[in-house]
């Protein structure tokens, strides 16, 4: 393999790598604390994309009920994929209120939490197909500015097998460091990351220090939100928002990275993430039709080796 193929895939497998652990960032601060898996994780993946998508101006080009349907007005890009991953951190929010507060209420088995969110999912992809429809829907070319538009790869050499990389590539994975960076420093510098960290640890003895942990759990779900819809964005604007199924392997993708990464583990996932992104980029081509299973192969294999994840810890239990 040519070197300069090599940087190429190895960047590349960066990129989406850094979308899978923000993704699976999502499933893995909400197992933390509440230790259940949030199935419509997946579905606000979709829901963060759709909604900058309409807020930056586009226009649906499918056959729901909202067919040509279009904003009477058009945030810049920047602005809105703000407001559309605040909105995804909103509608997780909603979903803590319809599908896991009364089951938590009543002290329920947290396996029907599981299959509650898994409902959950299913109605609002539902939805979004007979709302919106399910043709694919593109971002603009020049979405991340004109410059980007007319440079669609920055060249690091100028011999006779430059190094080309794709410049949204770039930015894509610029951004999903900067956030990473930032909800590092939170979670590990902050009042309400102390407080996150002290619920995670044991809700009773946070309660009793006068933490409020269904406040915090409130937040924990839009930050899982804000986290998805950022991401399921990122993915839209290098591959297009592919219907509202389009988050559903997404979702499988997410837990795989949570599960090799080690369950509950947030550097865990961010090390998942990139596992299996870069696994992925380096997949020969001719073997592209079996990229999606790479996920799940290196998560078996992992799993024989270590069955707590990466950086997962191993349980002891007393008798």
């Amino acid at each position: 393999m040519d070197f300069s193929v090599l940087i190429q895939n190895f960047l590349n497998g960066l990129s989406i790598g850094a979308i899978y652990a923000i993704f699976a960032l999502g499933y893995t601060i909400i197992f933390s604390i509440l230790g259940i898996i949030n199935f419509a994780h997946g579905a606000v993946f979709t829901l963060g994309a759709y909604f900058t998508y309409f807020l930056s101006g586009g226009s649906n080009n499918g056959t729901g009920l909202l067919g040509g349907f279009q904003l009477p007005f058009a945030l810049p890009f920047w602005l809105a994929i703000i407001v559309g991953s605040l909105l995804a951190g909103a509608s997780s929010v909603l979903i803590e209120r319809l599908a896991f507060r009364p089951l938590r209420a009543r002290g329920a088995d947290p396996l029907l939490a599981l299959v509650s969110s898994l409902g959950v999912s299913l109605v609002i992809v539902n939805l979004l197909q007979n709302v919106i429809g399910t043709e694919t829907l593109a971002f603009p070319s020049d979405v991340y500015g004109r410059w980007v538009s007319t440079h669609p790869n920055i060249e690091f050499s100028s011999g006779e097998n430059p190094l080309k990389i794709n410049t949204i590539k770039v930015i894509i994975f610029a951004v999903s460091m900067f956030v990473l960076i930032i909800l590092a420093y939170i979670i590990n510098k902050t009042k309400i990351g102390k407080a996150l960290r002290a619920v995670a640890e044991n809700q009773t003895t946070a309660s009793l220090l006068g933490i409020s942990t269904d406040r915090f759990i409130v937040f924990t779900f839009f930050l899982s939100g804000f986290l998805g819809g950022l991401a399921g964005t990122l993915v839209a604007t290098s591959f297009s928002i592919n219907g509202p199924y389009g988050g559903v392997i997404y979702a499988l993708k997410g837990l795989a990275v949570v599960v090799l990464g080690g369950l509950g583990d947030i550097p865990g996932a961010v090390v998942g993430g990139l596992v299996i992104g870069l696994a992925e980029a380096f997949v020969p081509g001719e073997f592209s039709a079996y990229k999606e299973a790479v996920a799940f192969a290196l998560l078996f294999v992992i799993l024989l080796v270590r069955p707590q994840g990466i950086l997962g810890r191993r349980l002891i239990q007393k008798v």
